[in-house]
């Protein structure tokens, strides 16, 4: 008969180490708190202490680190820095045990915490729970785990719900949440809202830059760069265009809030989506101290929506950037260096597209920044020489531009008999579910009535552009009058000022004229 001796284990299967021997592990813990308000702060604080206390009076554990993340929530781990750079030491070697207060701090979503426990598991590295008295080694722990692990999304879930709603009962009353580290012009000061002056000026300026001045959303930021200008969050390299558009078209620069913007569509991933029409918004008027007032900020939102449709690019090359147009092609001049390698290397302007392949050469004249201005130069000394008739005309223009009574009635007009299609739309598609039309007659005058609706639509979004075209000109119009008044009769010397104050555009024609287009439409 054969005879079986027992030979017993004298290793623990998962850390290695040898039974009974008194290793000394490599302990970290891991602490979260999930938003950065004070109160939280103090129960980061305390967490961080509490574990490096509770560590370092084990004899048999060696205090590694505790890792904090602060103010980030425990939905999904890719965002927590210190959770995973704790994850990767430990999986290197550095930990051989992770303490945590409980499942729903390690992680509220089941898959990330089966997922890292396994993969620390696998590496001989145990994880104990403190409230749930949890060892990851334990061979009982894995159902467990995950049956609280379960518990703890399900409870993240109820938690963002109830935090949604209670964001949406807060939209409704109108109470507006601001982010104001990241938000360019205004400070809480006794909790409120106040304008800080000295972002508020940088605020006014790309506003002015923008629409009166007519400088394109590139080139302000091109020229905040080069002055030093902080970005509206402060840790920005470099202002881009797209910020430059964000602040011009921010309906809380005068003032006014629009709520629920995007939403949260995933508890455990926290994606934001733009808010299309999928969930209501809530649009608070007066919420706040305006830094813009209303008229210029309407004006610059439909400036911005024109120039975003003309698809309009330049470079901060110039004050020309923009304003210089080729005669042959009707594309704008650009700055270009010659002999850039040598002593006579000169700044010139040309047209863009003069040497585009494929397309008719254009025979416009290429000039110098110094024949530009003083072809300026000339036109204005000749416009002031009849200063009060030029602003005659132009308050001549202003009141023309202020009748608008015939768009208003056609933009009204258009309306009512949108509506009356809508009605048909509504009563054809009910007759059709009481009747035996046939489905070939249903959708003939379905699609006859839809066609009209979308020609009535367009024509009406036609109409309200030509009266905002017109409400942006009178106020660039008043601009131009005021910044008139002002000015010198006579120009001596150049003066960018009086550029960018008075031109609308420049034509540069063939025997090197250039006719300017003033902001009044006058042309000389």
């Amino acid at each position: 008969m054969s005879k079986v001796t027992l030979i017993p284990s004298t290793k623990n299967p998962h850390t290695k180490a040898t039974l009974g021997a008194r290793d000394i592990r490599n302990v970290a813990a891991y602490a979260r708190v999930s938003t950065n308000t004070d109160e939280q702060y103090s129960s980061y604080e305390a967490q961080v202490n509490y574990y490096m206390k509770f560590i370092q009076d084990r004899a048999d554990w060696r205090y590694i680190n505790v890792y904090a993340d602060e103010g980030i929530t425990g939905t999904n781990t890719k965002k927590r820095l210190e959770f995973n750079k704790m994850i990767s030491d430990a999986l290197s070697g550095k930990i051989d045990l992770i303490i945590t207060k409980s499942i729903s701090r390690f992680a509220r979503n089941t898959l990330d915490t089966i997922s890292c426990v396994r993969k620390l598991k696998d590496k001989g590295i145990e994880v104990f729970f403190e409230k749930e008295n949890l060892w990851t080694l334990d061979p009982k722990s894995e159902l467990i785990l995950t049956i609280m692990a379960s518990i703890a999304q399900e409870e993240s879930r109820s938690i963002s719900e109830n935090v949604r709603w209670g964001k949406r009962v807060a939209f409704k009353q109108g109470k507006v949440t601001f982010a104001y580290s990241r938000f360019l012009g205004y400070k809480k000061k006794n909790d409120k809202l106040v304008i800080d002056e000295d972002e508020a000026m940088i605020v006014r300026l790309i506003y002015r830059m923008f629409l009166v001045d007519g400088i394109s959303m590139h080139a302000i930021a091109h020229h905040l760069n080069a002055s030093n200008v902080k970005t509206p969050s402060g840790k920005g390299k470099r202002w881009i265009q797209n910020t430059i558009a964000s602040i011009l078209t921010n309906e809380k620069y005068k003032g006014d809030a629009l709520l629920q913007k995007s939403y949260n569509d995933n508890y455990l991933t926290q994606k934001q989506v733009k808010n299309t029409g999928q969930i209501p918004q809530y649009y608070v008027e007066n919420n706040h101290p305006a830094i813009i007032d209303k008229e210029m900020w309407e004006l610059t939102r439909i400036l911005v929506k024109q120039k975003t449709s003309l698809g309009k690019h330049n470079s901060f090359s110039s004050i020309f950037a923009s304003k210089l147009i080729c005669a042959d092609c009707g594309g704008f001049y650009g700055r270009k260096r010659w002999h850039s390698t040598d002593k006579y290397s000169k700044l010139v302007y040309r047209c863009n597209r003069k040497f585009d392949k494929g397309k008719h050469k254009c025979m416009t004249p290429t000039l110098s920044e110094d024949e530009i201005k003083m072809k300026f130069i000339q036109s204005y000394n000749f416009t002031m020489k009849d200063k009060k008739r030029v602003m005659d005309d132009t308050k001549e223009i202003i009141g023309l531009l202020s009748d608008t009574k015939d768009l208003d009635v056609e933009i009204n007009k258009t309306g009512d008999e949108i509506t009356v299609i809508t009605e048909l739309v509504n009563k054809l598609i009910n007759d059709h579910a009481k009747s035996n039309m046939s489905i070939e007659e249903y959708d003939r005058r379905y699609s006859e009535l839809t066609t009209r609706y979308e020609e009535l639509e367009n024509k009406q979004k036609e109409l309200i552009n030509k009266r905002d075209d017109k409400k942006a000109r009178i106020y660039i119009m008043n601009e131009f009058l005021t910044n008139l008044k002002k000015a010198e009769d006579r120009m001596s010397e150049w003066n960018d000022s009086f550029f960018t104050m008075m031109v609308e555009s420049g034509t540069v024609h063939r025997d090197e004229t250039i006719t300017f287009k003033l902001k009044n439409g006058k042309k000389i």
